[in-house]
C-alpha cells in the first residue's frame, strides 16, 4: 500500500461508516434489517436448523444432485455472500437461478417475506460486509499503532476519523501546525508500514 492508498482509505473512513449506518437501516423483510441478517448468531442458529434437518425436507430433487454435485466437486466452500455467488458459475444451464431459488426457500424457511428484489438484498448484504471489513481493518490498525506510538495514532484518528483540520488538529493537540503535519506524515508512514 502506498501513502497516497492510504490516505484515501483513511480519509473515506467516514463515508464508508455512513454508507455502513444507511445500509444496515435498509429492510429484507418482516423487521429484519441488513445489519441483523449478517450478525454471525442469526445466521449460526439457522446454519444449526438447517443442519438438523435432512436436506431432502427442504431441497427439491434437482437441488438434491446440485449439492451432490457441489460436494464432490468443489474442494471448499466459500464464505460470504460475495465468494459464494462468484462460485456459482455463470453459463450453463443457470444454475444461478437454482441458488436464488434456494435463497428465497431458505428465506420463507424462517418465516420471512420472500422478496421479488433477492438480487438487491444480497448486493446490499456483499455491501455491507465489505465496507464493514474495511473499517474493521483500519480500526485494527490504529489501534495496534495506539499501543506503541499514541501521539502518532491520535493525529490519524483526529485528522481522518473525527474529520479534523490540521488547524483544529493542532489546537487539539496542543502543538505547532508545523509539528502537526510532520506527526501526520510519520503517522501515515507508520500506518503503511502495519498494513503491508
Amino acid at each position: 500500500m502506498t501513502e497516497q492508498q492510504a490516505i484515501e482509505l483513511l480519509s473515506s473512513y467516514r463515508q464508508k461508516q455512513a454508507r455502513l449506518q444507511v445500509l444496515s437501516s435498509y429492510s429484507v423483510g418482516a423487521g429484519i434489517t441488513i445489519s441483523r441478517l449478517n450478525e454471525d448468531d442469526h445466521l449460526q442458529e439457522l446454519h444449526r436448523k438447517l443442519r438438523g434437518l435432512p436436506s431432502y425436507m427442504y431441497l427439491s430433487k434437482r437441488e438434491q444432485q446440485l449439492e451432490t454435485v457441489a460436494h464432490a466437486y468443489l474442494e471448499r466452500y466459500p464464505t460470504g455472500t460475495r465468494a459464494q455467488l462468484a462460485a456459482v458459475p455463470t453459463r450453463g444451464a443457470d444454475p444461478e437461478d437454482e441458488l436464488r431459488a434456494k435463497i428465497q426457500k431458505v428465506i420463507a424457511a424462517r418465516g420471512w417475506d420472500v422478496r421479488d428484489d433477492i438480487d438487491a438484498v444480497l448486493d446490499r448484504l456483499a455491501e455491507y460486509q465489505d465496507l464493514r471489513a474495511e473499517i474493521d481493518r483500519v480500526d485494527t490498525v490504529l489501534a495496534a499503532l495506539e499501543q506503541y506510538k499514541p501521539d502518532l495514532a491520535k493525529v490519524l484518528r483526529l485528522r481522518y476519523v473525527e474529520g479534523l483540520t490540521q488547524e483544529r488538529s493542532a489546537v487539539e493537540l496542543g502543538i505547532s501546525i508545523k509539528t502537526e503535519r510532520r506527526r501526520e506524515k510519520r503517522a501515515i508512514s507508520e500506518f503503511v508500514r502495519l498494513v503491508s
